[in-house]
């Protein structure tokens, strides 16, 4: 049986409007809330930072209203979304965004729990997909005699698509749920965790120091020793890196190798 909480958002500018939807997820115990919002900037950041499984998003928000939410933080990568709002003659413009359920203020217990159930039941099939897609590809490496490391990274750039062989990359850096890929000219940005790309990286070639710092091997050009196990590195491009704590182990392999 799934227990894991189903993280929730909810985003309104009208202080009432939170706090009657935080009332009515109470009683849910499945249900977290991670975070309230009370205008649509702070909304893209949170979502972005924080992967909630669900959102209750108000349409009428001044500056960056909820569709704009939604085109900033792109349709493909938001979670399951409840539009709510006090006008229905945004009830189609609402839908056209594949929300997946529209509540109209005020609305009542009965309508939101049956909201609520939908969300719940598209969460839990989300879930249950992705857990399936993870033990195919689980069975699929353990079948293969020799790991294949990743050798190129495709990364779309405003409507184009930018094929970036690995061997270019000197290093890569965190920023949120994103990663910079840096290479000799230029960086590049993609939608990725660092735990992610680590795992489709040659261990051979490069070494992670830091959760946010993942370096080529031969990129490096030299190592100083500072305090508490950690280390200044910098690469031959003159960029400076500090390891933390958590990688001395890899780091002292590195250099005994």
């Amino acid at each position: 049986m799934n227990t894991e909480k189903i993280k929730t958002i909810i985003i309104d500018d009208e202080p009432l409007a939170r706090e009657k939807i935080r009332h009515s997820l109470q009683e849910e115990p499945d249900i977290e809330i991670i975070s309230e919002c009370n205008n649509g900037k702070s909304a893209i950041s949170e979502i972005k930072n924080k992967n909630p499984d669900l959102v209750f998003l108000d349409i009428q928000m001044p500056e960056c209203d909820g569709f704009e939410v939604i085109r900033r933080v792109g349709p493909g990568n938001m979670p399951t979304v409840i539009f709510v709002t006090a006008y229905d003659q945004y009830a189609l413009k609402a839908f056209e965004t594949h929300a997946l359920d529209y509540l109209l203020k005020p609305f009542d217990i009965k309508r939101f729990k049956s909201s609520l159930k939908r969300a719940k039941t598209q969460i839990l099939n989300n879930r249950t997909h992705e857990f399936g897609k993870k033990l195919l590809s689980l069975v699929r490496e353990g079948s293969t005699v020799e790991k294949k490391y990743m050798e190129r990274v495709v990364i779309k750039s405003v409507g184009n698509f930018v094929f970036l062989n690995v061997d270019e990359i000197d290093w890569i850096e965190a920023s949120g749920n994103y990663i910079y890929l840096h290479t000799k000219a230029n960086r590049h940005l993609l939608r990725e965790t660092m735990n992610g790309i680590e795992v489709k990286l040659d261990p051979e070639i490069f070494i992670r120091v830091h959760r946010s710092y993942i370096i080529k091997i031969d990129r490096i050009k030299e190592f100083q020793s500072m305090f508490n196990g950690t280390f200044s590195i910098k690469l031959k491009d003159g960029t400076t890196v500090i390891s933390s704590k958590g990688y001395l182990a890899k780091l002292n392999a590195l250099l005994n190798s």
